[in-house]
Order: C-alpha cells, then sequence, then structure tokens
C-alpha cells in the first residue's frame, strides 16, 4: 500500500509541472501572415496555436479576452475580413492573408468607435470582461443588418454572455448605433 502511495505521490508531482513554454523540438512551424487592426504581421508560428492564443501571447493584444475556451460564451469575438469569429475555436493558420479587427483596432487613435461610446454613454458594461467581445458582435450585427429591433439584437448576439446581466445597456447600446447609420 506505501509502495502504491508513493508512486501516486510521484505521478501527481510529475503531472504538475508547468509544460515548457517552447515549442517540442518535432514540431514544425508556419510561416503566417496576419493584417491585424491595420498593420501587417507576418509571424512563425506553432499551428496548434489558436488565434486567440496569438493575439494575446504573441501580439499582446489583451483586450480579446479568453472566457471559456470553448466557444460558448462569446469573449474572445474579433472580426475575421469583416465577419464575427470566435477566436478560440479557430487555428491561427487558417486565417494566412486575413484582416483581422480586435476591441483595439476600433477606436481611430483617441477617437472611440461610436459602438465603444454607446456602451459608456448606456452602460453597457459592469465587470467589463465580457465588454469586448460584446462591443465586437454589436459591430458585426450592425454591419450585417441585424439590429433592426432590440429582439433581432437579442437573437442575433446570443453567443455572447455577460455574466453581470449588463445586456438591458448592451443591447440599448447597439440599438442607438444602429439607429445612427
Amino acid at each position: 500500500m506505501a509502495g502504491r502511495a508513493a508512486s501516486l505521490a510521484a505521478t501527481s508531482s510529475a503531472a504538475a509541472q508547468p509544460a515548457p513554454s517552447e515549442t517540442p523540438p518535432n514540431t514544425t512551424t508556419a510561416r503566417v501572415r496576419l493584417v491585424v487592426n491595420g498593420k501587417e504581421q507576418q509571424l512563425e508560428l506553432d499551428p496548434r496555436q489558436s488565434l486567440l492564443d496569438v493575439l494575446r501571447e504573441t501580439l499582446d493584444l489583451t483586450g480579446t479576452k479568453k472566457g471559456c475556451n470553448q466557444g460558448a460564451c462569446g469573449a474572445c469575438t474579433v472580426l475575421v475580413n469583416g465577419r464575427r469569429i470566435t477566436s478560440c475555436l479557430t487555428l491561427a493558420v487558417m486565417h494566412d492573408g486575413a484582416e483581422i479587427t480586435t476591441i483595439e483596432g476600433l477606436a481611430r487613435g483617441d477617437e472611440l468607435h461610436p459602438l465603444q461610446a454607446a456602451f459608456i454613454e448606456h452602460d453597457g458594461f459592469q465587470c467589463g470582461y465580457c465588454t469586448p467581445g460584446e462591443i465586437m458582435s454589436g459591430v458585426a450585427c450592425i454591419a450585417e443588418g441585424h439590429a433592426a429591433t432590440p429582439e433581432e439584437i437579442q437573437f442575433w448576439m446570443s453567443g455572447n454572455i455577460c455574466r453581470c446581466g449588463a445586456y438591458p445597456g448592451i443591447i440599448a447600446a447597439v440599438v442607438d448605433v444602429a439607429g445612427r447609420t
């Protein structure tokens, strides 16, 4: 019995060791060109890296949030060639040559994007964790023509979850901006 406990302790200790941060020696890399927020990036990437991880860890664009990492919460929503996607569910190498817009790319200098400003005006956030994904989804929702009514906005943005329950402000912000375009 003592032998099993020692074996289990050794296994647990080994399993608790952090994984090396470097690419394993037998892993190949892929050269990928991304245009992120208008700036061209030539990257040498592990082909297994999600777009979310490349944005956050390689390009230091931490506005895009890692929530569930399963595509269920929408915190990682970005625009790829103008289309909204959950960046945790796609590999960066799949988007070679793509134009990617993150929350950092919406503002023009010191001037906020109209939806960013509307989120402030309508109290469309509380803790703020979901806010970047909500804003990116809202921008796409408007561009797609799915913002005619609050009900339509709720339907088309249902993949973005706010645990604080700031939905009334979020919907009000999207309605406001959609009404101006």
